[in-house]
């Protein structure tokens, strides 16, 4: 298993779409974390199979090969119940969304503000559960 070896919160973007997971990462990088990606969940799984370092997991819904951003959420909330959540989807809408405990949706396009505001308060959180991290 990989250690955390700095102390900036590292958030696992989950985004099958190259631009937008870039654009994704350029949003959490600028707000102050490091970004790790992965581009469908099965890659997320093994990511978060080798690391215990993640504390905040950003997936979209929709993706490719079966497990999508809604089965992950709920595979990491069931494995690894310390990890916080956000997903997003420009298809479906929050009224639609049954998100696990903790975790929160975005509509796309999001405001980056709120999710920037969302992914602090996430971190202090995970800070405050975690020390140290």
């Amino acid at each position: 298993m990989i250690q955390p070896s700095h102390h900036r919160p590292i958030v696992l973007v989950v985004e099958d779409e190259p631009l937008l997971r870039m654009a994704a990462v350029g949003l959490v990088e600028d707000a102050g974390f490091d970004a790790l990606e992965a581009c469908d969940a099965t890659e997320a799984v093994r990511i978060l199979e080798s690391r215990t370092d993640i504390r905040i997991v950003f997936t979209d819904i929709d993706m490719p090969r079966g497990i999508d951003g809604m089965k992950l959420a709920a595979l990491i909330r069931d494995r690894w119940p310390p990890i916080h959540i956000i997903v997003t989807s420009g298809h479906v809408a929050d009224r639609n969304v049954r998100l696990p405990v903790d975790a929160s949706f975005f509509g796309k396009p999001y405001d980056e503000r709120q999710v920037t505001k969302e992914l602090h308060r996430m971190a202090a959180v995970a800070q405050r559960e975690v020390p140290g991290l």
